[in-house]
C-alpha cells in the first residue's frame, strides 16, 4: 500500500507512521549489535548509479539513485524493528530539508519484509518547513520497492519513508 486514500485513512496513517518510526528508531538504537541512531552517507551527483545499504538482523534497506548538479549532499538512513518484531522501517532523508540535486532515478528496496506503507517527499521537514510529498503518479510502490516512475517523476527527492511487515510464524 502506498499512501492511504480518504481523509480518515490519511489521518490515521499520518498519526501512526511518525509514532511507529520513532519507536522503531529507539528500538534499533537499543538492539545489541545494532548501530545506534542514523547513519550518514553522501549522495553524489555525476550521473552514475550509487547505492547505500543498512541491515538490522534479517532485514535490510538499500537506496539506489542517480543524480546531477551541485556537489555531494549529506543524507541520513535509519532502519528499525518494532518491539514485537512485526514491522521493519527504513527512512532516508536529507537533514537540511530540500535537496538541490536533480535525481534522474531512485529506488529504495527492503529485503526480508513486505512494504505496508511508503511515501516519497520532494522536501523533508526542517525548522518551520513541512514535509512535501511527491504526487502519487511520480513514484510507485511494490511489495519490496519504492521507485521513481519513468516519465512522471519531476526529479526532486529529499526523503523516503518505508514501513514493512515482517514475516511471522503463526502457531
Amino acid at each position: 500500500m502506498a499512501a492511504p486514500t480518504g481523509r480518515s485513512g490519511w489521518r490515521a496513517w499520518a498519526a501512526l507512521v511518525p509514532a511507529a518510526l520513532l519507536c522503531l528508531a529507539a528500538r534499533a538504537a537499543a538492539e545489541p549489535g545494532a548501530e545506534p541512531g542514523s547513519v550518514g552517507f553522501d549522495v553524489r551527483p555525476g550521473g552514475e548509479v550509487h547505492s547505500f545499504s543498512r541491515s538490522l538482523g534479517d532485514y535490510s534497506c538499500t537506496f539506489t539513485y542517480s543524480s546531477q548538479g551541485g556537489t555531494n549532499e549529506q543524507w541520513q538512513m535509519n532502519v528499525g524493528i518494532s518491539e514485537d518484531n512485526g514491522l521493519f522501517s527504513c527512512s532516508i532523508w536529507r537533514p537540511q530539508g530540500k535537496s538541490y540535486l536533480f535525481f534522474t532515478q531512485f529506488k529504495a528496496e527492503v529485503k526480508g519484509a513486505k512494504i505496508e506503507y511508503a511515501m516519497a517527499y520532494s522536501q523533508a521537514a526542517v525548522g518551520a518547513q513541512n514535509d512535501i510529498p511527491l504526487k502519487q503518479e511520480e513514484f510507485e510502490v511494490t511489495e519490496t520497492t519504492v521507485s521513481h516512475r519513468e516519465g512522471k517523476f519531476r526529479f526532486e527527492l529529499s526523503k523516503l519513508m518505508i514501513v514493512a511487515k515482517t514475516p511471522r510464524d503463526e502457531l
